[in-house]
Formats: C-alpha cells, structure tokens, sequence
C-alpha cells in the first residue's frame, strides 16, 4: 500500500461508518480520487464490505461517451476541397464525462459509466476526469480505440463539421449496465447520453423507473435520435437541441409557436420536464406547469461553442439537485452555458458552485 492507501485503511479502522466526504476531506483530497483509492483497495482485498460508505445526498451517475476533443481552429472561413490553414488543440471531452465533470465541479458526488480503449487517450482522459469524477466503473475494452471527437470552428467560433469515432460504445450494453445497477439504483439522478445503444437507454430508463432514480436523457446529435425509447415514460428531463427535437418529432421548429408545439409533443410522450435549445434565441421549456421561453445570456463573446450544450445541461441539473424553482434550474443552465462560450476550455476550470452563484447574480 502507499501512504494514501495506507491512511484510508486506518480511517475505516477507526470509524467504519465515514462517509467518503469525511475521509476525502480528512486527508486533504478529492472525493473523486478517495472513491478511486478504495475501489483499488477493493479489487485487492484489503477492504471488505463498504459499511464505511453511508447514503449520499444527491449522487449522480453519468452514462455514455468519454473522448478525447480535437479541435481545428480555422485562420479563414472554410473552403471545400483545398487545404486551409488552421490551429490545432485538444481536450478531453464527450458528453457524459462532460456533464460529469461539470457536475462534480459543482459539488455533485458523481460516477461515470463509461467504456474506452486501454490506450493514451484514455489515461488523458483519466487524469483530467479522476479529481471530479469517479471512475472506478469504466470498462477498458482490448483490441478498441477510446472514442474521439474532431471539430472544424470557422474564425467566429461556429462549428463548420464535426468528426466523430465512437465505435467503442457500441460495447456499452445492457449487460455492462447490469453489472453496475447498484450504481445507478443508488443514485439520486441518472444521466444518459445517446452514445449509448437504444437497448441500454431503455434498459437504463426501466432500472431507473423500478429504483425511482430520477433520469435525464441527452442526445448528442440528430442522427442519434433514432435512440431515444419508444416509450418516453420515466424521463425527468429531455434536454435537446433544435436540430434533435425536429428529428425526433418531425415538427419544423420555425417560430415561437412551432417550437412551443415540439415541446408540447415531448410531454405528451411522457417526458416530465421537456427542455429545447435554439443557440442566441434561448430555450423553450415546459412541463405540467406550463412552457415557456427563456432567452439566451447575450453579453458574453463567444470564444467556443464546444461544450457550451453540456455546461447547460450540468447548470440545469445543478439547479435541479439543489432545489431550485424551474425558472431558476434553466437560468442555472443559460448561465453556466454563456460562460462555457467565453472560454476556450470545453469543461471551465474555475467552476464551482459559489462561483456559478456569483456569475447568476452578476447576470441577472
């Protein structure tokens, strides 16, 4: 054992029934990597049993694909069939470890199910993400390539095409969830992308359903949609953007009425809370309440859409485990969103949940 392991086992020798925030902040780490420490001590015997971990308020576990984002940064706009001068950056990425990490930078306990190659994109993947997110259930398949993600940004920030490899999550299966139905039966809120297969969203939205977790679905692109379940029944949050929702309702969302329409055909599916996103027009959102829009948070400079969609979502869900009203779990989300887009960094650094609380007060 190292010294860290070393500290963790006399922790639990003194007090079985700490709970992992205890013991993370006793010895100075991250919650995240003190739940990495343990499952090793697991794998290895030297601990047995878990009565140490008692109930965690508000646990998240996060479904789907963990990238690495590669990012093409164009010096002119793009011209089709030539070479055109670029900058090149990268960052680790995919919507799941995106909203994970956000998450758990906002003071969430969160867990990623994930599965990636034994490769070097995956140990950048694993150091960026261990300090916010635990990743002691990630599956690292042999003879499979972690999945990866390309952009194309025109001079302004906008996306021009994207690029995506995500072969390896075919593999995130309906058994793979079964191994791990603890994890999400245990957890106050579920997050599952559409990486994932559509038998494993709707394997996860009935263990979901039978556990009483709640569930958040998020596409992550239109021709994806084809995943969502049949039956919408179960789902807490669908958060889509314009592109997804035309998709996946067949409604052109042209004008504040066509879009209020999409929202009202996701209710009647038996979505709880429906959210579409429309980019600098806002949001549309609804549930049985009422819809209604909020518009988008326009004194920021754009530096990079990518993440920007995730970072509302985290926001919004945020909100949502925090208890907030509706109108204000959304704003959570635009405000989150607007200060993704003024930063080159797909997930922000500086986030937190008292430094989202200032930015909202500064915005409001």
């Amino acid at each position: 054992m190292n010294e860290k392991e070393a500290a963790i086992v006399e922790l639990i020798r003194r007090n079985p029934y700490l709970s992992q925030q205890e013991m993370a902040e006793s010895l100075g780490i991250s919650r995240p990597a003190l739940a990495n420490l343990i499952s090793g001590l697991m794998r290895r015997g030297i601990i047995r049993g878990r009565a140490y971990i008692l109930a965690e308020e508000n646990r998240v576990v996060a479904i789907g694909g963990a990238n690495v984002d590669r990012k093409f940064h164009l010096k002119a706009s793009a011209q089709a069939g030539t070479s055109n001068p670029s900058t090149v950056s990268s960052s680790v990425g995919g919507v799941a470890r995106n909203v994970a990490e956000n998450i758990g930078r906002l003071g969430h306990p969160v867990s990623l199910l994930t599965v990636a190659g034994n490769d070097a994109d995956w140990q950048r993947i694993e150091q960026a993400t261990a300090p916010h997110v635990e990743l002691s259930h990630a599956a690292l398949l042999p003879g499979r390539t972690t999945g990866s993600y390309s952009a194309v940004l025109n001079p302004d920030g906008e996306m021009a095409i994207a690029l995506a490899d995500m072969d390896v999550y075919d593999d995130l299966s309906p058994d793979y969830i079964d191994a791990h139905a603890p994890v999400i039966q245990g957890a106050a809120l579920a997050v599952i992308d559409l990486n994932c297969p559509k038998e494993t969203v709707s394997h996860v939205q009935e263990l979901s359903r039978q556990s009483g977790t709640e569930l958040a679905v998020v596409p992550v692109s239109s021709p994806k949609m084809d995943r969502m379940p049949d039956d919408l029944d179960g789902i807490t949050w669908l958060i889509c953007n314009r592109d997804e929702t035309e998709t996946f309702t067949g409604i052109p969302v042209e004008d504040e009425s066509s879009w209020k329409e999409a929202v009202r055909f996701l209710l009647k599916k038996g979505v709880q809370n429906a959210v579409v996103t429309a980019g600098a027009k806002g949001v549309m959102a609804g549930n049985a309440d009422g819809i209604r829009h909020f518009p988008a948070i326009s004194e920021v400079r754009v530096e990079d859409v990518t993440g920007a969609g995730d970072a509302f979502v985290s926001g919004l869900l945020h909100g949502h485990l925090s208890g907030l009203g509706f109108d204000e779990k959304i704003r959570c989300g635009l405000v989150n969103a607007a200060k993704t887009l003024a930063s080159d960094a797909t997930v922000r650094p500086e986030l937190s949940a008292q430094q989202l609380k200032s930015e909202m007060e500064e915005l409001r």
